[in-house]
């Protein structure tokens, strides 16, 4: 390894006053943020706020200050099916009782998967990563699917957001103590040859008492009342979540499948991938992801907004975007005015840790002009304070960059994708970046 020498960074000086570029971008940098000062004006055109085909959707919610946004997503996507049925002009189902379910269903998926790693070493890279990864707000698809399963959906009413709920960080570290402390006291007492259930049980206990105290006690019956678009008032009397998830929704989300597109060498298209120890119910769906070419997962996803249905999509928000505007354009900023080369492609970019998907959101819209896809509309769940009310652009070159999953009624994939979807997949490391959670 060499060091940098004096005459190193002589020359280092020397070289950056030679280049009147950057030496002017030093000069509005001293005063404009970095995003700003390279904005390209001549892509405004590209980015107009309009579709050739756009769904309306209901306003957008807010997940605060959480990671939350998969269960906000997939919300998004049933509620349309109750505004429609019930002739509603706003409505939201309680992602805080979703979310309180899926913390007490990680908290049991964590204690059981200890039990693999009662004898392992303390460095055992797979433990040390369940460990370091504790209990985050963020999911997948199909950790929401298992919770729909076997929960049901609630009216946001009948259990509204409390301040734990929309700032996680302080309950979560509880929670990821209280689950640390499971994981040393349960690999001692099976080294002296002790049962855990005890363990098991008094810790589960524990926290599902702390759970109630955060979001607040899950109503087991509900009366739905409402009043729809004429003013008329209406009332569904004996309600179960899961009983109204079927009145009110009805969609087997068994149906739908996730399409990743993930161009890397070990994950060759047309397989089948899952995530070890990746998921939140014990038993629950197994995650399941049908690798694809961009091509075909943007022409699913074109085929099934032309029916009129939203698509529940992950993504890197954390790069390119302007979040005053609403905009995500990989084509935005003018790169070239750093004087480096700032290219990678989007296999280097998950192989060396530049990207993985960060959020979920829902797609509500598409421009096509002459066959080709122009740009998206895209349904957040930052509250409206942003973007066009909360809704943004995503351009067709972010899209196909920064786009990584889409989940897609399987009505819409041909043979040669079904049957590829059916077999048995391979199973990736739980580090893997497709693995990754929407925050």
């Amino acid at each position: 390894m060499k060091t940098l020498t004096k005459e190193n960074l002589e020359r280092l000086a020397l070289n950056a006053q030679q280049k009147p570029v950057q030496q002017a971008l030093k000069r509005v940098l001293f005063a404009n943020d970095i995003q700003t000062s390279l904005h390209k004006q001549e892509r405004i055109p590209a980015n107009q706020f309009l579709f050739s085909n756009e769904i309306k959707t209901l306003p957008v919610a807010n997940q605060k200050q959480s990671g939350r946004c998969w269960i906000f997503a997939g919300l998004n996507v049933l509620r349309e099916a109750v505004a429609n049925k019930y002739h509603l002009s706003t409505f939201e189902f309680s992602q805080n009782y979703t979310a309180f379910y899926d913390k007490l269903e990680k908290i049991n998926y964590f204690i059981e998967s200890m039990d693999d790693f009662l004898d392992a070493d303390q460095d055992d890279r797979t433990l040390q990563h369940i460990l370091r990864t504790g209990i985050q707000d963020g999911g997948q698809w199909d950790m929401f699917v298992s919770l729909i399963n076997k929960y049901g959906v609630l009216p946001k009413a009948f259990m509204e957001e409390t301040v734990s709920s929309s700032k996680t960080k302080p309950m979560n570290q509880i929670i990821d103590l209280k689950l640390r402390q499971y994981a040393a006291n349960a690999r001692k007492l099976h080294a002296e040859g002790h049962s855990l259930d005890d363990l098991k049980a008094k810790t589960i206990d524990e926290l599902y008492t702390f759970l109630v105290s955060c979001f607040g006690e899950p109503p087991k019956t509900f009366d739905f009342d409402y009043v729809d678009k004429d003013g008329a008032y209406h009332v569904i009397k004996n309600l179960t979540p899961q009983k109204f998830y079927e009145e009110a929704v009805g969609i087997d989300l068994n149906d739908y499948v996730s399409i990743i597109n993930s161009p890397t060498k070990d994950k060759p298209f047309m397989h089948t991938y899952t995530v070890a120890y990746l998921g939140n119910i014990v038993g629950g769906k197994e995650i399941r992801y049908l690798n694809l070419e961009m091509s075909e997962l943007k022409a699913l996803v074109v085929k099934q907004l032309n029916d009129k249905e939203v698509v529940w999509f992950g993504s890197d928000v954390g790069r390119y975007g302007d979040k005053k505007e609403g905009v995500w354009d990989s084509e935005y900023y003018d790169d070239a005015l750093l004087g480096m080369d700032m290219v990678m492609t989007k296999e280097d970019q998950l192989d060396y840790a530049q990207s993985l998907m960060t959020h979920a959101m829902v797609i509500t819209g598409v421009h096509i002009d002459n066959d080709e896809v122009k740009r998206f509309k895209i349904e957040n769940s930052w509250g409206d304070a942003t973007g066009q009310k909360g809704y943004y652009l995503a351009s067709k070159e972010w899209f196909d960059q920064f786009v990584y999953q889409a989940v897609i009624h399987k009505k819409y994939l041909n043979d040669k994708q079904l049957k590829a979807l059916s077999e048995d997949p391979k199973v990736l490391k739980p580090w893997d970046p497709m693995g990754a959670l929407a925050i």
